[in-house]
């Protein structure tokens, strides 16, 4: 393509976004909204995968062991469980360590509880095993569940559950939502541009008469989708990273204990992703709107 018919295009784009500017407005309007919801929501993924991530990284099974447990059965099962697929971790905390631990959780206030226990110690001795996922507990469990010496197994698999489902539920959410914001998205863009047609359904036909190519007839109309995106795009992520900034100094404050994904991340890695939607989203809009009107 040369470059003066580029920017013949470039021109006859600029010119209906300005015909059209009361519409061409709305569909940027949309596809920032479109976009704005959608970086919310994926911003909130983000965060919740960091959480949950916290949360898994503290997912343990904990093997209690027999009093008369034999030395050959505990290293047998302190050689299965470590070499099981998906755990990444293996403490042992003898009966001592258990007791120490439980009054450093329970603190000074219950210390005289646990008086005279130093004697006949009561806590069990017992591995603590971390997986590399929570879906790796049931197969530990399932690998040891049968080895002698063993006196229970906690395996926590209630929040292991949970964390599936919340994860499950959260990544199906998202996929509806932004598979009905792209269409919102795609069906405004459409019309803005359908208009522009219309308009000049004349023209396309002389044009098609004296034999421009179909494509010569589309790029205007591109163009004029794309930059529909790219505006829609940029609007979103100012919008976004100044409202999520007010939010993440809010909640960091008042929540110093749990990570966030920094502001600066809409900037860094989120406007590239949403430049290239909206261009995405402007082109397909920009080529369903203008396929029925080539057919002149």
């Amino acid at each position: 393509m040369k470059i003066n018919t580029f920017k013949h295009f470039i021109a006859d784009a600029l010119k209906n976004l300005k015909r059209n500017q009361t519409m061409s407005t709305a569909s940027a309007a949309t596809v920032a909204a479109t976009l704005f919801i959608l970086g919310l929501f994926m911003l909130t993924i983000l965060n919740i995968r960091l959480a949950m991530k916290d949360v898994e990284s503290q997912v343990e099974i904990k093997v209690f062991l027999k009093e008369d447990i034999k030395i050959d059965e505990q290293k047998d099962l302190e050689s299965t469980i470590k070499g099981t697929a998906g755990v990444v971790e293996v403490k042992f905390e003898s009966q001592t360590e258990a007791l120490e631990n439980l009054k450093n959780r329970l603190g000074e206030q219950y210390k005289s509880l646990l008086e005279g226990l130093d004697k006949e110690n009561p806590m069990p001795s017992s591995y603590i095993i971390k997986v590399d996922k929570p879906e790796s507990v049931s197969k530990v469990v399932d690998t040891i569940k049968d080895k002698p010496g063993i006196e229970v197994i906690k395996d926590g698999k209630e929040v292991v559950q949970k964390i599936i489902a919340i994860t499950s539920a959260v990544r199906w959410v998202g996929i509806v939502i932004f598979v009905i914001l792209i269409g919102v998205s795609l069906f405004l863009i459409g019309n803005t541009i359908k208009l522009t047609v219309y308009a000049r359904r004349r023209e396309i036909g002389i044009m098609k008469y004296i034999g421009a190519t179909d494509w010569f007839i589309r790029w205007p109309f591109i163009l004029e989708g794309m930059f529909i995106g790219i505006l829609g795009a940029l609007a979103s992520s100012v919008l976004l990273y100044y409202g999520y900034r007010y939010i993440f100094v809010k909640m960091s404050t008042q929540l110093m204990m749990v990570q966030f994904i920094e502001p600066n991340y809409v900037f860094n890695t989120m406007l590239g992703e949403f430049v290239l939607g909206g261009v995405v989203i402007g082109i397909l809009g920009s080529i369903m709107a203008i396929r029925k009107f080539l057919a002149v």
